[in-house]
């Protein structure tokens, strides 16, 4: 999906919000959107939603399958939490069986389980929100827009939601998020998008000098013959395990959906021991292009 030229105003004389907005939403990233308030963060992501139509400009290319949390969740909705996520998981083609399974699981994920069957009107604002970001998951969106979901979740929420953008991302989705809050995937976000003065640009993710990434080994085994299932999240590296079966070596960013994925397959797979494995360092990219290398010195003469 791509926008050129876009432009967004209120009101038909109004003062222009964003203006000549051009940008390419790739494949599998994950796209920060900085800037201070009201320059139009959130404006940028409605229109990327499809939830507001450009002024001026165009945006062009096939929709992927979007979802959205929005920065305040209407909650006084006539639903009670289940209900409001099967309804939109019918909205996205879901049958209502299937609606309903992902429902609860995504309710349980996020910790909002209990209250299920409570009104929407009736729930705390951390709960609200627990379904508020439930509901964008709900039928595997190819594109996530993200407008401050992180507010308002307690710390075990926050770190399900964590896990859950990176196995979107993993999975092929783009990612396009705002957060205000102080660590907001600092470092990982593959590009960072400065909103100011009602234009865009872009700016250098802050990456980490270095650091230790967690390694989880998971033993496995399948039915007899049948091969490892291809296309698994993270990537993970695989040796033979001393039991029998296979060893699967990957980031703990990715175990969960690792997991998911071998007790999915078809014909699931047999989980075995779960192990952390030691770190292994990780060297951040570099700002920019490394200095030039200086040659060496010449050799002194020799004396006479």
């Amino acid at each position: 999906m791509r926008l050129s030229g876009v432009g967004r105003r209120y009101g038909l004389r109004g003062p222009w919000v964003l203006r000549g907005i051009d940008l390419d939403l790739p494949a599998r990233a994950l796209i920060r959107v900085e800037g201070a308030n009201g320059t139009g963060k959130s404006t940028l992501l409605r229109l990327l939603a499809g939830i507001d139509a450009p002024t001026e400009g165009r945006i062009t290319g096939r929709r992927p399958r979007t979802a959205y949390v929005p920065e305040r969740f209407p909650a006084a909705l006539p639903f009670t939490a289940t209900g409001y996520l099967v309804h939109l998981g019918r909205v996205h083609g879901l049958r209502g069986a299937e609606a309903a399974d992902r429902a609860r699981s995504w309710l349980d994920r996020f910790g909002a389980a209990a209250h299920a069957r409570t009104p929407l009107a009736e729930l705390s604002k951390g709960t609200s929100q627990k379904v508020a970001v439930a509901q964008a998951f709900l039928a595997d969106p190819e594109l996530l827009i993200l407008d401050e979901a992180w507010t308002g979740l307690d710390t075990a929420a926050r770190a399900g939601l964590d896990r859950a953008v990176a196995e979107r991302v993993a999975a092929g989705a783009t990612v396009v998020y705002v957060d205000h809050g102080p660590r907001g995937f600092a470092g990982a976000a593959d590009t960072v998008l400065r909103v100011e003065n009602g234009t865009l640009s872009t700016a250098a993710p802050a990456r980490p000098a270095a650091r230790t990434a967690p390694r989880v080994r998971i033993e496995v085994s399948g039915p007899p013959g049948a091969p490892l299932p291809t296309g698994l999240p993270g990537c993970p590296e695989h040796t033979p395990a001393p039991g029998g079966g296979v060893l699967l070596t990957v980031g703990a960013d990715h175990s969960d959906a690792l997991l998911r994925a071998l007790l999915t397959a078809h014909p699931p797979w047999h989980i075995g021991r779960l192990t952390v494995a030691p770190g292994r360092a990780e060297e951040a990219p570099a700002a920019g292009p490394p200095p030039p290398s200086v040659p060496p010195s010449p050799p002194p003469p020799e004396a006479p």
